[in-house]
């Protein structure tokens, strides 16, 4: 059997503060193409550091001191505060068609059309064509969509998403990682989904890597991890996914 050639590989990454506190200690693993891969742990694992080293986006104070990373093709972004990401003094569709515009190097005019089109395909609001809007006039599930939209705009490889559904309601969550998930289909780029949500992993992600204080404590497929746990903390966290209750007697008991 031929091996897949990885798009991504992170070898022995390491980053610290410059206080030589160490935030993320030897962490490698690879992404194929059109895979998904779950970084799950609770925060402060280093689940979100380890995502913006991929994308040569740490923040200021922090810096790689070890490991590598090379990837084969581009990457971009969907972050967790959709507010906080999209600029609050430009339209939406503007802000989006600009991005086009430098990414895609096509005209003004036809910047804006593919815009509409990517809108329209994340579920936007038809009036939009119409009439642009400001990020405060949409909702946070609506934002979230926009940025997914910047992201995609961009054409990458691998879609990075940085806990993209924790701002949002329960429906809204689920309506995201669907669009997500057909997009990804679609399209077919791979994807690093980071959470400290254990079920929204397992539902996005083929395998998974577990991070507890900026180490990679277990990896493997999502169904093997999930039945067969190795490490307690991994355990820990399978344990916190809430059940529904039961309800004594079924539903025959609400008439």
């Amino acid at each position: 059997m031929m091996s897949i050639q990885p798009i991504l590989e992170i070898n022995a990454l390491s980053l610290a503060a410059k206080s030589k506190e160490r935030l993320v200690n030897n962490v490698s693993f690879s992404l194929g193409k059109g895979e998904s891969l779950g970084l799950v742990g609770e925060s402060g694992s280093g689940k979100s550091l380890t995502l913006r080293a991929i994308l040569g986006l740490l923040p200021n104070g922090v810096e790689q001191t070890g490991g590598t990373i090379k990837s084969d093709v581009s990457s971009a972004m969907v972050f967790q505060d959709p507010r906080g990401a999209l600029d609050p003094l430009c339209m939406v569709v503007n802000q989006l068609a600009e991005v086009v515009y430098y990414r895609q190097r096509v005209s003004r005019k036809a910047s804006r059309m593919i815009a509409l089109e990517l809108l329209e395909r994340l579920g936007l609001p038809d009036s939009l064509k119409n009439k642009d809007r400001y990020p405060s006039q949409l909702s946070g599930g609506q934002c979230q969509r926009v940025v997914i939209a910047l992201a995609l705009a961009c054409k990458p490889g691998i879609l990075l998403c940085d806990e993209p559904t924790t701002a949002l309601d329960v429906t809204v969550q689920r309506q995201i990682i669907e669009t997500i998930t057909n997009l990804q289909q679609e399209l077919g780029f791979a994807m690093v989904f980071v959470t400290h949500n254990l079920a929204i992993a397992a539902n996005l992600c083929s395998r998974l890597c577990v991070m507890k204080q900026g180490q990679i404590v277990e990896h493997g497929a999502t169904l093997d991890i999930l039945q067969n746990p190795s490490d307690p903390y991994t355990q820990m966290l399978i344990d916190s996914v809430l059940p529904l209750p039961e309800l004594e007697g079924g539903r025959d008991s609400w008439n």
